[in-house]
């Protein structure tokens, strides 16, 4: 599924590869964590920048943090984090929106690749007035931030944008793209 996949988005064989070995591992973990038996795990794949810059997500019901941990030269497994540090340029847990298990990902960078980005994701309760988002296919300048209770008691942020546009409402823990600071990017 990942080699079709990748093979479509053009991404070279050496992240290509790598992505595999990394997705199986984080799979493997998140098959192997103790969780309800109806739930499922789920595996998300982003391409950026036209396949300099891959990300790998696999979610799981399970409690915990994933950790690299120490194994001694007999032990047969807890190498897979091990793995995915080497290969990964970066990777790390967050907790899922829905407060059930957690998301592993893994960010992979095509050879001679900046491995700073143009932009952030960061959570929209995060996000302050000044920076730019993305949002519609285009940045948008933050102009003011607000958040409220959803009646449900979760939390929501209203950030409404310089261009005059509908405000976005989100909820606090959703993803937003940010231009990081100092870079320039066209609409």
């Amino acid at each position: 599924m990942l080699r079709a996949t990748l093979g479509e988005w053009r991404v070279g064989q050496e992240v290509a590869e790598a992505g595999e070995l990394v997705l199986s591992e984080l799979v493997t973990n998140a098959l192997r964590v103790p969780a309800p038996g109806d739930r499922m795990v789920g595996v998300r794949i982003i391409c950026r920048e036209k396949g300099a810059r891959l990300r790998l997500e696999v979610s799981d019901a399970g409690a915990g943090r994933s950790e690299v941990q120490r194994v001694g030269e007999l032990d047969t497994t807890g190498r897979g984090l091990l793995i995915v540090e080497a290969l990964a340029h970066r990777w790390g847990v967050d907790e899922r929106s829905a407060g059930i298990g957690k998301t592993v990902w893994a960010e992979l960078l095509a050879p001679g690749v900046d491995p700073t980005p143009p932009y952030l994701e960061i959570a929209a309760v995060t996000v302050r007035p000044g920076q730019c988002v993305r949002a519609w296919g285009a940045w948008h300048m933050v102009r003011k931030v607000r958040s409220e209770r959803y009646a449900s008691g979760g939390l929501a942020v209203i950030i409404a944008l310089d261009d005059g546009g509908p405000a976005l409402r989100l909820d606090a823990a959703e993803p937003v793209t940010v231009r990081a600071p100092g870079t320039v990017a066209a609409s």
